[in-house]
């Protein structure tokens, strides 16, 4: 099993530099390596703090260490905080953040990178995010006695750490000190396979939108859009979302404005999508504020989504029509926002839960979207009610951060130096 993982992690590596020649995305990923551990050594070499690392795959996980990482920052600010990402998506975005002071991408998966990079590091302890897990990492803190935890993490009986050939990923569950799961069902399942060193915690996610809400500061251009249309903002869309939406527009009524806030906004992205939409469009970083935008207004950049919702009267998630499922709907449904988005939904569970409790809605093509859209606009009442069930769960799901925050102090991972 370790031979055919560690054949894989090379194959990976091989692939990314072939890729590289051509595509944007995967040079990042080979370029951002060249040298990587020399960097890292470098710039520990006068660190004279207790560190802690956290790593993330990307962005959408990043969001989800944010709350425990400010949080400590906040409570133990002797602490040096190193944070790490797999992909380009995350730290091309979140290289500069500065709740950390450190933040690279992570060496390839192998016994020395792991072993010198953990020479480098030192840390106390370190935190990992969902899903993106590294056997050699894992392996390599084990034998040093550095306690080591996932966060946020769910699981379902299709993924692989439940399957005949899921050993390999199964001993990485074994090595983790502590998993902090989102539900009970996630429990259950490690339980069947002997995995006993979980705890039930939630979903930092809701301590992270609920956060935003609070602090969120104003757009002023999209503030006096809101005065005078209604907006419905479509958040990280892809291309099967722009054509369903393309397809309403011809019944969107004329009081409304489609906000379209694309999951990547390179230009040809942006020539894609104002194509689609027959060039009724305006980019964002073209609309002359004193005039109207076209009845598409195509936000251009990256950063701004979670402060956009807050505009909005109806939300559409993209990435329910593909299989790879849909993006962040917490981070609509905090503001109150009956949420909606294509069929492929059920691996998230705040998803399905919407759907349960009829605050959000799954729509299979324009036919659907434009019956929900007219029964949410010509049923006030009904709205109000999808409205305040949509942001009351997410208010009452918050509150992860602590219980992990509280577990690691009362354990003394987490104290004053």
């Amino acid at each position: 099993m370790k031979f055919l993982y560690k054949t894989s992690i090379l194959l990976y590596w091989i692939v990314a530099r072939v890729l590289a020649t051509f595509q944007p995305k995967a040079k990042l990923f080979v370029q951002g390596r060249k040298g990587l551990l020399i960097q890292i050594k470098t710039a520990l070499a006068i660190e004279r703090r207790a560190r802690i690392w956290f790593h993330c795959s990307s962005l959408g996980e990043f969001e989800q260490a944010r709350p425990l990482m400010e949080s400590i920052r906040k409570e133990y600010p002797h602490y040096a905080l190193i944070l790490t990402f797999f992909s380009p998506s995350g730290y091309v975005v979140r290289q500069d953040y500065k709740g950390a002071d450190y933040v690279f991408y992570l060496p390839m998966d192998s016994e020395s990178n792991a072993k010198l990079f953990l020479q480098f590091v030192q840390p106390v302890f370190a935190v990992f995010v969902k899903y993106d897990l590294w056997y050699f990492y894992l392996n390599e803190l084990s034998k040093n006695n550095i306690p080591c935890f996932l966060i946020d993490a769910i699981f379902r009986q299709q993924q692989g750490y439940f399957k005949w050939y899921g050993g390999i990923q199964r001993q990485m569950l074994q090595m983790l000190t502590v998993i902090f799961v989102q539900n009970e069902a996630s429990k259950k399942l490690l339980q069947s396979i002997n995995v006993n060193n979980s705890i039930i915690a939630g979903d930092t996610r809701f301590d992270r939108v609920v956060t935003i809400a609070h602090n969120t500061t104003d757009i002023d251009a999209i503030a006096q859009l809101a005065k005078q249309y209604k907006l419905l903002i479509a958040g990280s869309t892809w291309a099967n979302d722009e054509y369903l939406l393309a397809q309403f527009l011809k019944q969107m009524p004329q009081d409304w404005k489609l906000i379209i806030v694309p999951h990547e906004v390179d230009a040809e992205r942006i020539l894609e999508i104002e194509k689609i939409f027959k060039h009724q469009t305006t980019r964002w970083t073209k609309w002359g504020k004193n005039e109207l935008p076209s009845r598409v207004l195509i936000f251009d950049k990256i950063g701004f989504l979670s402060t956009l919702y807050r505009y909005a009267t109806i939300a559409w998630i993209g990435g329910g029509l593909s299989k790879n499922g849909i993006h962040n709907v917490l981070e609509a449904a905090v503001y109150g926002l009956p949420c909606t988005f294509g069929p492929e939904y059920q691996k998230y569970e705040e998803a399905v839960q919407l759907v349960q409790l009829n605050a959000a809605f799954s729509c299979n093509d324009a036919l659907s979207f434009n019956n929900l859209f007219c029964q949410l606009t010509d049923d006030a009442a009904y709205y109000k009610m999808t409205s305040n069930t949509a942001r009351n769960y997410v208010l009452t799901q918050a509150g992860a951060t602590k219980q992990i925050l509280d577990y690691l102090e009362a354990k003394n991972w987490l104290r004053i130096l």
